[in-house]
């Protein structure tokens, strides 16, 4: 019987396995927000699966009866056999995770059906499509019984077309999230964060004209602080179009055409007010073609490395920033509002941050939205997390979509200035050749950005002093180095940072993206006692001893802003399933490291805390 179990369930993951090939995702619209949107946010019926019963039959084949559950079949007679229904089932809201909507939930990794019914009457020659913010893991999309696609990657946006398939009334819309750890994944299956699983932010009926602007990219050329260059791509059946470009308050506006394939390269020169996190000054820019028009809110800032330096609008900037994770700041769970991210970003500006680094993966669209609002720099990531499998093209194709649709998602955002690509992951020929394709699609695909990954440098000690040396061989290929180290707390004791020195093979910036340690608010004693405040806030100003003496680190981002839930931290009273390293608690709570570092920050702005 064991040996039926396992090759049942050998098949079964099989089968999902083969399925994640099979996305049939529209391009990327962007901007929604601008467009003529019908949210479906709200309470979802739910049923949990946790073998896969609404999707594969008992020898683990796909069904395709009206067993299967994206038929929300209901029984014809009182004899006829139908085991599930929507309708009676609990339900749980949209955006939000499983994990914290029912305590039953909360370690679960597997199956969850979702199920909404809308109505929708569209506009004569308008196209209609269905835009998810996210949903994690995995992804299958059915309408009115029919499958639309399949989405892999917990983290970033998709959409299907839906025009031809949308009736007046009585639509259901169905999705089967799988957020199983898998280790051809990306993430794998060992991570320091909550597998949250779920539709973890918002669904939204998106309408557009027949040829509408699909993308567009309008920011300052690399390099410069007066030149715009750019691109606008339609989608339709008509895309060749005279493209208008307008910036009203700066008194421009720029004809184009587009060519064949519905692309337009836009070049032109501009006197505009400059982003920066002193002056976060966005623009209202106007597109408009034939066919279509569509708003957005748009900084406009240089950044770029020389040497050591990271320049911003041409002036050096030392990067005062903090690591964050995606939780919710007043309430258990998956943060993705913008309530959310004015809460988590104004921790950080009260920090005295300019800068936040998004880990360890894409955060909502609301965060950087926020973020271009609030005047502070971000630094984006994909889950290339710890080990992935290197050597698997199907594993470096879901990174490189991944990556691909935060850009595509983010670029003409202006607080973003790195896209990381990388987090601690082992040195091997492989891992750096599977990280230098990364960072070659990254430039490719947005060369006005830097390119950063956090890694892990070698120590060499003697008797009286300890040299950290940057000499990963992937950094050659970065723009920007980070790096995470954890003196004293897994590595020594906060006072051997005293004796630390640190040198690079490379003549490029540093970021300190991580270092801290954990303390459980509220618990004290003396600087020696671990997890006491005390332990975490003598930590910090050791750290900050010796960073002061790195005479090429250009940025820091400690870790981390609040306490997070992770699997891995297991210990009763203290951690109780949280990392700790948080200098604001899991109640929003700020510990004494907090204003270590505030002041710290304050300090480099030249400012003391009063």
């Amino acid at each position: 019987m064991n040996n039926l179990l396992r090759c049942f369930a050998l098949a079964l993951c099989l089968h999902l396995l083969a399925s994640r090939g099979a996305a049939q995702v529209a391009p990327l619209i962007a901007n929604i927000n601008a467009r003529q949107t019908t949210s479906l946010d709200g309470q979802w019926q739910a049923i949990v699966d946790p073998y896969d019963v609404g999707a594969f039959d008992y020898r683990a084949q796909p069904l395709k009866n009206n067993s299967a559950f994206y038929k929300n079949y209901k029984p014809q007679s009182e004899s006829e056999l139908v085991e599930y229904d929507f309708d009676t089932s609990g339900q749980l809201h949209v955006p939000g995770d499983w994990n914290t909507q029912r305590e039953s939930l909360l370690f679960y990794e597997g199956t969850v059906w979702y199920k909404r019914s809308f109505d929708y009457t569209k506009s004569p020659k308008n196209r209609l499509f269905l835009h998810f913010g996210a949903c994690n893991y995995f992804a299958a999309v059915y309408l009115n019984g029919e499958e639309l696609g399949q989405h892999e990657g917990g983290f970033t946006p998709f959409d299907f077309e839906i025009t031809d398939r949308v009736k007046a009334r009585g639509n259901f819309l169905v999705l089967r999230i799988n957020n199983t750890r898998g280790k051809d994944q990306v993430p794998t299956v060992n991570t320091d964060w909550w597998n949250y699983g779920g539709i973890t932010r918002p669904v939204t009926l998106v309408e557009v004209p027949e040829t509408f602007v699909q993308d567009y990219f309008i920011q300052l050329e690399k390099g410069s602080t007066h030149q715009i260059k750019g691109w606008l791509q339609l989608n339709g059946p008509k895309l060749q179009q005279n493209v208008t470009i307008r910036i009203p308050e700066a008194g421009l506006s720029k004809a184009f055409q587009t060519d064949s394939r519905g692309r337009a390269e836009l070049s032109f020169s501009a006197g505009l007010t400059l982003w920066s996190p002193e002056n976060p000054k966005l623009y209202t820019v106007e597109l408009a073609s034939d066919t279509d028009q569509v708003t957005d809110h748009i900084g406009f800032r240089s950044m770029e490395v020389r040497g050591t330096d990271i320049l911003l609008n041409g002036k050096p900037v030392f990067l005062r920033g903090i690591s964050i994770h995606e939780e919710a700041p007043t309430r258990p769970g998956r943060a993705w509002s913008q309530d959310d991210a004015r809460t988590l970003l104004g921790w950080a500006k009260e920090l005295g941050c300019n800068f936040v680094r998004l880990a360890h993966y894409p955060h909502s669209e609301a965060m950087l939205r926020v973020a271009d609002q609030m005047g502070l720099m971000v630094w984006a990531e994909v889950p290339v997390y710890w080990t992935i499998q290197w050597e698997n093209p199907q594993t470096l194709h879901n990174a490189e979509n991944q990556l691909n649709e935060m850009i595509a998602r983010d670029h003409n955002r202006a607080a973003l200035i790195i896209y990381s690509v990388a987090n601690e992951t082992p040195v091997s020929d492989a891992r750096n050749r599977f990280l230098r394709q990364l960072i070659q699609d990254a430039h490719s695909a947005d060369p006005t950005r830097l390119v950063s990954a956090a890694l892990q440098a070698n120590h060499l000690a003697d008797k009286n002093r300890t040299t950290i040396r940057i000499n990963d061989p992937i950094a050659s290929d970065l723009d920007v180095l980070g790096n995470n180290e954890y003196v004293g707390w897994y590595v020594g004791r906060p006072e051997d940072t005293d004796s630390m020195d640190w040198i690079s093979e490379y003549d490029k910036p540093l970021i300190m993206s991580e270092f801290g340690g954990d303390a459980l608010f509220g618990y004290h004693g003396d600087a020696a006692t671990r997890w006491t405040e005390e332990y975490q806030q003598n930590l910090y100003e050791h750290q900050i001893g010796m960073l002061k003496r790195i005479p090429f680190l250009r940025g820091t981002t400690p870790w981390v802003l609040k306490d997070f839930r992770s699997p891995r931290r297991t210990l009763p009273h203290l951690q109780d399933y949280f990392n700790r390293k948080g200098l604001v608690s899991e109640h929003g709570e700020k510990k004494e490291a907090f204003f270590v570092l505030q002041r710290f920050y304050k300090a480099l702005q030249g400012t003391e805390v009063q």
